[in-house]
């Protein structure tokens, strides 16, 4: 396995882990339940831990990737600079879920506040690490760049008339 499998094994589950585990939050907060926002902040605590592998594999997937065609040091450089916020947002919003969670274990119970303030949290972490993620398919991806989606349908059309 070479620096940019490792890293798109790994790049996903910070992404997806903070989206499950704000579902499992506010899950917990509708319904009252307890437990399910304890599993919700352990899941955020889980997903900020994710976002290390993910980010410190990103150098490995550069030198990979770097002198491929249609690869340009601009959009590398983007990509890393959102990861970097991305990574920030993640382990602050983990660490926060963590103070809660102790916070919860030496009071016997859950602050009520706890729950709704890390799900609003979670929303523009969230944010931030998808739009990492999208900086990262531009790297690649030559269809998400802008005009591809028109240069597409055009594509296609003279494709037809064949």
């Amino acid at each position: 396995m070479n620096g940019a499998q490792i890293h798109l094994l790994t790049n996903h589950v910070p992404v997806l882990g903070v989206a499950f585990a704000a579902a499992l939050t506010l899950a917990g907060v509708v319904r009252g339940s307890d437990e399910l926002k304890k599993a919700g902040l352990w899941a955020f605590v889980l997903a900020a831990l994710s976002a290390l592998p993910a980010y410190f594999t990103g150098e490995g997937a550069e030198h990979v990737v770097e002198r491929l065609p249609d690869v340009t040091k601009g959009l590398i450089h983007d990509h890393e600079e959102a990861a970097e916020k991305a990574l920030a947002g993640a382990l602050f919003l983990g660490a926060a879920a963590l103070a809660a969670l102790i916070q919860a274990f030496r009071m016997k119970a859950h602050h009520p506040k706890a729950a709704p303030v890390l799900l609003a949290l979670s929303l523009p972490v969230l944010g931030i690490l998808a739009y990492a993620a999208h900086l990262g398919g531009l790297v690649r991806h030559t269809e998400l760049r802008s005009g591809a989606a028109t240069a597409a349908p055009a594509a296609e059309a003279e494709n037809d008339k064949d």
